[in-house]
């Protein structure tokens, strides 16, 4: 859609799959809404128990959505960039703690609008709601299936589905191959998948002696046979 409103220059409600089916005039009403922060790298968006009532749109940048576990270690449910959001949930109820952290995990401008504004766009645009849901039921889905790979026991498992995810949400083709510029540090790997950081670097250097992947310093990854990957979820 093209809007030829003094908004055009606004991207941040552009960039959001929820506020697609919007008309020219609500879209410059959410721009009007919008709040704009800066977050430094492994600066805290949210913290875990902290009251919000605050829709984060990630503007451009990568943040990592985490609960700590009662070891003290980090749990990282979601990697999410530019044009995903968070803290829905809040929207929808009062008084409501958040029930994870999320942190930046490189330098990330964040656009913001209050739990009152998203009301007054539900009231007036109910097609938002839908999308909301769907976009909720797709990350329970994908929580549901991060459990289900913590819950084997074999790691090669649990890392094989890792890199499969980052290279559908982050992977470039390169001819027949996938490209991956990771989000994440060996260790926010590791905590990922509930291993430690040896028996990441262990299972990468397996995968790439098997002609699985490349690996290519510590942020780049490229999958070469993604059917090998996928024949560890069988």
């Amino acid at each position: 859609m093209s809007c030829p409103c003094q908004c055009e220059q606004e991207p941040c409600a552009r960039k959001v799959p929820i506020f697609s089916s919007l008309s020219c005039e609500d879209l410059c009403k959410v721009s009007s809404m919008i709040r704009h922060r800066k977050y430094q790298k492994g600066e805290a968006l949210i913290v875990e128990e902290q009251a919000s009532d605050t829709l984060y749109i990630i503007k451009s940048g990568h943040v990592k959505l985490l609960k700590m576990t009662p070891q003290g270690k980090e749990q990282i449910l979601h990697i999410l960039t530019t044009g995903d959001f968070f803290g829905e949930l809040n929207i929808f109820n009062n008084d409501e703690l958040s029930n994870f952290s999320a942190y930046a995990l490189k330098d990330t401008d964040i656009c913001m609008l209050t739990k009152d504004d998203m009301e007054e766009l539900i009231r007036n645009n109910p097609d938002i709601s839908l999308r909301l849901l769907k976009t909720i039921t797709k990350r329970l889905a994908h929580t549901e299936n991060l459990a289900q790979s913590l819950a084997t026991k074999d790691p090669e498992i649990r890392i094989a589905y890792m890199i499969l995810e980052l290279g559908h949400k982050y992977g470039k083709p390169d001819g027949s191959y996938i490209k991956i510029n990771l989000p994440l540090s060996r260790e926010e790997m590791a905590n990922y998948v509930g291993v430690t950081r040896e028996t990441i670097s262990r299972k990468f250097g397996k995968f790439e002696q098997l002609g699985i992947i490349h690996i290519k310093g510590t942020r780049e990854i490229t999958i070469r046979d993604v059917q090998k990957l996928n024949e560890y979820m069988d």
